[in-house]
């Protein structure tokens, strides 16, 4: 007699119940063992179906150490660039010329951003004398008074930022906001160094360069750059002839002692170390030793490409009875209007203004072209 199987025994025979019955009680992997032998034997004897013989079905092992596999991803011998980088937090600025222009002769301010002109009260000692009589009314004094004027130039720059923009600058440790507020400043700046030195076309508002009321320039005895003939002597005598020309102008008044600056373009200014025929002085020491009060500075204004003319020299005397001969004149430094505050981003207009270099004394400023 054939021992019983259980609820897994014949389970063709058997309903759907008496199979979840045997599920329940734990016999599992026998159900599934029941179902595979009468599915097999199902085919086998009716002659339909694959019938697969057991020791294919078995695990087979396979030596795979021979055997190249193909990769999944894309091949690399390297790290991601970051890893291997250094970032130094320094900030190197772009620098700009020096701004001259205020060294040179000084600076004011007169009125403000309201101002549209500035006048200006210039008065002169007039009159004749005649020969004495107890009767005579000849002879008389008077004073003569003018009142120039110059017109007040303004200009304006935005500085504009945004949320996003600051922060990722913030990732390189950069203040962008405040670079933004540093950039902004320095072009008006520099805009206004440019309108004391050439004043603002079209309007009565002339520089230190080109205002109408200077005496004409000379012209060097050699070019100081460009000819062979320059030498120390004559680069000398080119500056002498220029104090020259100043006391001609101004009757004496100017001496030999007196504060005086000499400008000129940075690419001239090394001719002055010039030495003479016996390399006994450069033409440096001959002024500072014959014009005591004489100071030297150097402007890019002076020479190409921003003076078109050519290379310029100055020589100016700083004041005389206490009055400056010349002074660079703003209305407005920087004033800085509203900060628009927008979805996420941040915009302010500033505005400077002026009235370019005001020339009180044009005699006491002699020019050459060298």
């Amino acid at each position: 007699m054939r021992a019983s199987r259980g609820p897994v025994e014949n389970l063709r025979s058997k309903s759907a119940a008496a199979i979840d019955k045997a599920l329940r009680s734990g016999q599992a992997a026998a159900v599934l063992q029941s179902l595979r032998d009468t599915e097999s034997a199902s085919r086998r004897s009716d002659g339909y179906g694959i019938a697969f013989d057991e020791s294919h079905c078995a695990p087979q092992l396979m030596a795979m150490d021979a055997v190249q596999s193909v990769m999944a991803t894309v091949p690399s011998s390297s790290i991601p660039y970051f890893l291997a980088n250094w970032f130094d937090p320094k900030l190197i600025s772009t620098l700009v010329s020096p701004m001259m222009a205020a060294i040179i002769v000084g600076e004011a301010q007169k009125g403000d951003w309201l101002t549209e002109t500035a006048q200006f009260a210039t008065i002169e000692a007039v009159g004749e004398v005649s020969s004495y009589g107890d009767y005579a009314l000849s002879g008389a004094s008077n004073v003569n008074a003018n009142f120039p004027s110059r017109q007040n130039y303004l200009f304006q720059a935005f500085l504009q930022y945004g949320m996003r923009e600051v922060g990722r600058m913030g990732l390189a440790k950069i203040d962008w906001a405040a670079k933004q507020m540093e950039s902004n400043a320095l072009i008006l700046m520099k805009a206004m160094n440019l309108q004391y030195f050439f004043g603002q076309s079209g309007l009565v508002n002339y520089g230190l360069l080109n205002d109408p009321s200077l005496p004409p320039a000379l012209t060097a005895t050699y070019p100081w750059l460009t000819s062979a003939s320059s030498t120390a002597n004559t680069i000398y005598q080119d500056v002498v002839r220029l104090f020259i020309q100043l006391q001609a102008q101004s009757d004496g008044v100017i001496a030999m002692d007196s504060p005086m600056v000499m400008a000129l373009s940075p690419q001239v200014s090394p001719v002055l170390t010039e030495v003479t025929q016996y390399n006994t002085n450069s033409v440096k020491v001959l002024l500072e030793e014959n014009f005591p009060n004489l100071r030297i500075e150097t402007a890019v204004e002076y020479g190409p490409p921003i003076n078109q003319t050519g290379n310029l020299v100055q020589l100016i005397c700083e004041e005389i009875d206490g009055q400056r001969t010349a002074e660079c004149a703003f209305s407005t430094k920087m004033m800085a209007h509203n900060m628009i505050v927008a979805e996420s981003s941040w915009r302010q207009k500033r505005v400077s203004g002026g009235y370019g270099c005001l020339v009180y004394r044009p005699y006491a400023i002699a020019s050459m072209m060298v």
